[in-house]
């Protein structure tokens, strides 16, 4: 479904028909199928997958031609192959997750039974972003679809020609009833916010994620906000700096740091900042020899992105820290290396804000519990990194702060986990997905008792006699 852009203004109220009109259908159809079989669920995943690898090559061209450059290799591992990956684990998990959970009863209410029975919400609407508009998208429809819903999809107004390749695609495989995907810039997004979904997905920017929690609340439609913020990567003083920085550098520069989970800033200890320095610049130089006309190395999305990146850095170095460019800017193609901030105050915007891009503040601490302050001192992120072999050390980080996930000895990893819950907390956002998680966050548990043809319950209805206050005695006692 494509939502014309270039409308008068007068015309929102059609843009919104269209977009309510797609929605009623899609609930006339969940409440015609209100609980699929295993057989149809499976289905509507095996044609989600024929649908990828069929057009993953497609996909890949047209991503790579919103951001102006991004190689291929990196649209495949980071996005075809997790979702892949998220598919065949629902495929082999499903029947179980679909199974009633029989829960225990006190022995008042026995022979009775109870269970928890999983039952599709209906309706799922999912808003990704640009940075990885294939697996933002599909990833949460993967959940969605196993859980039985129909869902509609708004892909990013940043990423028009992947947005458009997906729209046929799925219009190829999958009824509109069942799946359809809805194009346009910002106000059909905003309208499709508004929409009352049985649950909304939404990943993106705190400041975003807070309209889009009020626009869903005024149908108290619940909402899975998948945020970000400045996920911290804290090196302790056991760490083996060549391989962390290496890692580090991987993580940083993965789609040159438009990557909600990508470490934001280091925390080294003061004895190996230079030393951390060093590695780092090394092993980004040697993962990328050169920035400009390398197609390993991806663009800024947009002027907007590449604009306020430069800015952050020329105002942290105009505030008193030192900016240590690895290459030149190239702004004819949005091409921004990776700089090293050293001396960053929290009073800069680049301690203030989530960069989201190639720059790396990397900050001196004295002691576990200074990086732990600094830690805490801020908004909880979405991702936390150690690096280090100290198991004391490690532990007493874990226990100490809260963040979305973590990954220990490397960077991004437990989000490639199926088994493993994604989301955020406070500010980086709430709820979660990712396998067996997903299945349940997008269905309605529903509790449900079985009373017994012999249940002694109705000793305790009314006139109350000797023999109910003498019941009555033995509950207190026992309960």
């Amino acid at each position: 479904m494509t939502i014309q852009q270039d409308r008068p203004q007068a015309d929102d109220a059609t843009q919104v028909l269209a977009l309510t009109t797609l929605l009623a259908r899609q609930q006339a159809a969940y409440r015609a199928e209100m609980t699929p079989s295993l057989g149809a669920r499976r289905d509507r995943l095996d044609r989600l997958e024929a649908m990828l690898i069929a057009h993953q090559d497609e996909f890949a061209r047209a991503i790579d031609a919103d951001f102006g450059r991004r190689d291929a290799v990196v649209t495949g591992l980071t996005e075809t192959m997790t979702v892949r990956a998220a598919i065949r684990h629902a495929r082999r998990h499903l029947k179980s997750w679909m199974k009633p959970k029989r829960v225990g009863v006190s022995w008042a209410f026995q022979p009775g039974q109870a269970r928890i029975q999983p039952q599709p919400l209906g309706v799922v609407g999912i808003i990704a972003p640009w940075n990885y508009p294939l697996q933002l998208l599909l990833n949460p429809l993967v959940g969605a679809l196993a859980a039985g819903n129909r869902a509609m999809l708004k892909p990013s107004e940043y990423t028009p020609v992947f947005g458009e390749a997906l729209r046929r695609a799925v219009a190829g495989v999958f009824r509109e009833d069942e799946v359809a995907v809805v194009t346009g810039g910002a106000e059909v997004a905003t309208a499709f916010t508004a929409l009352p979904f049985d649950h909304l997905i939404f990943t993106g920017s705190t400041s975003v994620g807070r309209k889009v929690a009020e626009a869903a609340g005024r149908n108290l439609t619940p909402v899975t906000l998948e945020l970000g913020g400045k996920s911290p990567a804290i090196i302790d003083n056991s760490a083996d700096m060549k391989l962390t920085a290496s890692r580090l550098a991987w993580g940083k520069l993965l789609n040159s740091g438009q990557t909600c989970v990508a470490p934001d800033y280091v925390l080294t200890p003061r004895n190996r900042l230079s030393e951390t320095v060093e590695a780092l610049k090394a092993a980004m130089l040697t993962q990328y020899p050169s920035f400009a006309g390398n197609p390993d190395y991806t663009s800024i999305i947009a002027p907007r992105h590449y604009e306020r990146l430069k800015r952050l850095a020329a105002e942290a170095g105009q505030a008193g820290a030192e900016v240590i460019w690895l290459g030149e800017p190239d702004d004819a193609n949005r091409v921004l290396p990776p700089a090293l901030i050293l001396g960053a105050t929290p009073d800069m915007a680049v301690m203030r804000e989530e960069i989201f891009g190639p720059l790396l503040p990397v900050l001196p601490y004295d002691g576990v519990d200074e990086a732990i302050a600094r830690v805490n001192d801020g908004d909880r992120p979405l991702a936390l990194y150690w690096f280090g072999a100290d198991a004391g050390a490690r532990e007493k980080i874990l226990e100490n702060t809260i963040s979305g996930g973590v990954t220990i000895n490397d960077v991004i990893l437990h989000l490639a986990q199926d088994g493993l819950p994604f989301g955020g907390v406070g500010a980086s956002g709430y709820g979660h997905y990712h396998g067996e998680h997903g299945f349940r966050a997008l269905s309605k548990e529903k509790p449900v008792f079985i009373q017994s043809r012999f249940s002694a319950g109705g000793l305790l209805y009314p006139p109350y006699g000797a023999l109910a206050r003498r019941m009555l005695e033995i509950l207190k006692r026992f309960s």
